[in-house]
């Protein structure tokens, strides 16, 4: 993974996030040199007694479990010889501001997408008290996700807005976390970067996002003073980038700009996806809806109605066949939700290369061939005869073209210099020397 991963200069950072027990030490210290020696650039860490050991001279990042909301205690870490603190979520844009300006010295990094906890990282204890599962040893039982009543001091049920008691409703499931809408202001408080939570996400989860985000930084670094030589690669997308498309519990900005209504999803707990339109009536397995205009149904698409989940059979003008019953009244008028779209599953496709720029020098002895990115450059020389070429036009066109074919590699092609006369050089020579170049 991590010779994968640099050959696109993409870092990567392993979690070592869990707290210990005493006879474990041995093995995280033991497991932390073999990372590095494999070269993994940086370890997330929790367990702060593993800076007592013998770790090895790898870049140390303070995980969110580490209850990061002050200055102070980012500059404690930075003190400790930690490069880069993951803030806690609940921060506000001025608290992140007011940490930048106190400690400028650190990299700070903050949570943009994904699921968020009713309590804060590093310091929920009802998993542990509650079932012996200690959400900081990666076992959390997740009870914030579970259904409640809500109780008054008297022990009787609260009613809500519409009168009904708030009966095992998921009062503690908050929705997902979406601060697309805020990544410049989070740059110019001083947040260097972003995180999105993935914790038992899927591929098509990860696709979706990571593109979604990406556009967006993009658009800003275009936009703005940012040197865009830090832009090292080129990405298409098969799709169109959309969090609603895949796993979504609604979304909120949090605490980023004060306490914001509303944070949880009393209905369920599970992904809703996208709101496509409203049911008018159910009978058996046929529902009758209106969709969003645009909205196009497909056979096993996913919907939800509140917690009910059921998968697409067929579809007749707006009579929606599906593979469950619902035979009850109370279906009629409620918000209808798609949480797949099996057509945009299939065109979940990112394809990333870095530019390189390619130039062939002539030399005494023949060719010089390099292949400069930002990340990495190639160098190669061949002896061979100078030829000159009869057709010098075509002659200059073959050799930009062979040496751009670059195919399945990681590169594509940004610029082709040739310094040397137009000479003749066969097609087949061509496409060895670019192989033996970028192998």
């Amino acid at each position: 993974m991590v010779q994968y991963a640099h050959q696109y200069g993409v870092q990567v950072l392993v979690t070592l996030n869990t707290l210990l027990h005493d006879d474990e030490y041995a093995d995280a210290v033991a497991l932390a040199h073999a990372l590095y020696n494999i070269g993994v650039d940086a370890l997330i860490i929790q367990d702060l007694h593993l800076l007592d050991f013998d770790l090895p001279p790898i870049r140390l990042h303070a995980s969110t479990q580490c209850d990061n909301r002050t200055a102070e205690q980012v500059a404690r870490l930075r003190d400790l010889g930690f490069k880069r603190v993951v803030l806690a979520r609940e921060l506000g844009i001025e608290e992140i501001r007011a940490i930048h300006a106190a400690v400028p010295d650190i990299e700070l990094e903050a949570f943009v997408h994904g699921a968020l906890c009713v309590s804060y990282s590093g310091r929920c204890y009802i998993s542990e008290v509650l079932a012996n599962r200690s959400a900081n040893r990666g076992a959390c039982a997740q009870f914030c996700r579970m259904a409640y009543d809500l109780l008054d001091s008297s022990m009787n049920e609260v009613l809500d807005d519409q009168g009904e008691p708030i009966h095992q409703r998921h009062l503690l499931s908050l929705q997902d976390l979406d601060r697309s809408a805020y990544l410049a202001e989070l740059i110019d408080a001083g947040v260097t970067t972003f995180k999105i939570e993935g914790r038992l996400k899927d591929a098509d989860y990860v696709t979706n996002i990571t593109a979604y985000y990406r556009e967006k930084i993009d658009k800003i670094i275009t936009q703005s003073s940012i040197n865009r030589s830090i832009v090292n690669r080129q990405i298409v997308n098969s799709f169109t980038p959309n969090p609603e498309k895949t796993f979504h519990r609604g979304a909120t900005d949090y605490f980023l700009h004060g306490r914001t209504r509303p944070m949880a999803n009393w209905n369920t707990p599970k992904s809703t996806g996208e709101l496509i339109g409203q049911v008018l009536d159910a009978q058996g397995t046929t529902l009758r809806v209106q969709l969003k205009p645009g909205i196009v149904l497909h056979n096993g698409d996913g919907l939800t109605i509140g917690v009910e989940g059921f998968s697409v059979n067929g579809v007749e003008g707006n009579l929606v066949r599906i593979n469950k019953a619902l035979s009850e009244s109370r279906y009629t008028g409620i918000p209808l939700y798609r949480n797949l779209d099996v057509e945009f599953t299939k065109s979940l496709h990112c394809e990333r290369r870095i530019p390189v720029d390619i130039v062939l020098r002539e030399t005494e002895e023949g060719f010089e061939l390099t292949y400069q990115s930002i990340i990495s450059s190639f160098h190669h020389s061949f002896a061979y005869p100078h030829e000159p070429a009869k057709n010098e036009a075509k002659a200059l066109e073959t050799i930009r073209t062979q040496l751009s074919k670059l195919g399945d590699t990681p590169y594509v092609a940004r610029e082709v210099r040739i310094e040397s006369q137009p000479y003749f050089i066969p097609i087949s020579i061509l496409n060895e020397w670019r192989r033996q170049a970028i192998r």
